[in-house]
């Protein structure tokens, strides 16, 4: 009778062990992370992501390692460049967990490992620029780093991925004359720009002018053609009239009377020129030969008495 009681309080213990057991030893692990089991005190696997099964009390998850990208924040220090400047310098790292066994037994805590050796890299690196290089050349100075670190994390289960510099900080002293040679640098640029413009001013001015004076150059040129060309051609019509005209006396010439009208022409012209001196003056001009005059007038007189 007593056993009959006891017997569904047993087989409800073994029912509550039984789950108890087995939410001991399944172990469902997230996407993008890795976990370590022991096994009474010694490496034994890695639960990949999804549902796993281990021993209770045998096997245990020792560490828990994120797989996926993860940024540190280094801590801001003082370097010396190779021109012995002091210079503030403050980095984000970039590192992803590749070797999850590594990472638990390669060291004691790979965050602080790597943040240590990215500092040290980071003060060998700036200790071999010059100030001036520090600014200009901050992506070699991220890849140098990146190296360095990246050689020693492969025994720690760790993969760098890449290193950005946040701030570059010189002393206050550095800066006033850094932003003192800006400035001039800014003022010479000014300078020379507003040269620059005169000068292109000028050759502008210069090129106006240069080409005014062509432009009225030919101008004149042309004007003076055409005056060339229209002198040209009056002296041709005055020319070709005259010969015209020379052709004309020639055929009356040559008509029946020509010579007496040529004479008779004459004539009246001798005497209307003798009679135009005579009344210039008060003086009374006589021929010298004046049988030459009236002869000339009796010639002309007979040849207008034959054309009648």
């Amino acid at each position: 009778m007593t056993d009959t009681i006891y017997l569904p309080y047993f087989t409800i213990l073994l029912g509550v062990l039984a789950l108890v057991f087995l939410a001991l030893a399944v172990r469902v692990v997230p996407q993008q992370q890795g976990w370590i089991v022991e096994r009474l005190g010694k490496f034994h696997s890695v639960l990949e992501p999804g549902l796993n099964f281990i021993i209770p009390l045998v096997d245990r998850v020792a560490y828990r390692h994120s797989l996926k990208e993860i940024p540190l924040d280094t801590e801001a220090q003082v370097c010396i460049t190779k021109d012995n400047t002091q210079l503030t310098v403050d980095g984000l790292l970039y590192f992803q967990v590749t070797d999850p066994k590594l990472a638990s037994y390669g060291t004691s805590n790979y965050v602080q490992a790597i943040s240590q050796l990215a500092q040290t890299s980071l003060r060998s690196v700036i200790g071999q620029m010059e100030l001036d290089k520090t600014f200009e050349e901050r992506e070699e100075i991220n890849s140098q780093v990146v190296r360095a670190i990246d050689e020693a994390a492969r025994n720690w289960g760790v993969k760098v991925l890449r290193y950005e510099i946040k701030d570059l900080t010189p002393p206050a002293e550095i800066l006033r004359a850094m932003q003192q040679q800006i400035t001039a640098e800014r003022e010479k640029r000014a300078l020379i720009a507003a040269s620059e413009g005169r000068k292109q001013e000028a050759i502008n001015l210069a090129e106006g002018q240069r080409a005014a004076l062509i432009a009225q150059s030919e101008g004149e040129k042309q004007s003076a053609i055409n005056r060339a060309e229209g002198e040209a051609r009056s002296i041709e019509a005055v020319a070709a009239a005259q010969a015209e005209a020379i052709r004309m006396v020639a055929a009356a010439l040559a008509e029946e009377g020509g010579m007496s009208a040529v004479n008779l022409q004459v004539a009246e012209k001798y005497v209307e020129a003798f009679s135009n001196v005579a009344k210039q003056g008060n003086t009374l001009i006589v021929p010298a030969d004046m049988g030459n005059m009236a002869s000339l007038v009796s010639s002309a007189l007979n040849i207008v008495k034959a054309q009648k």
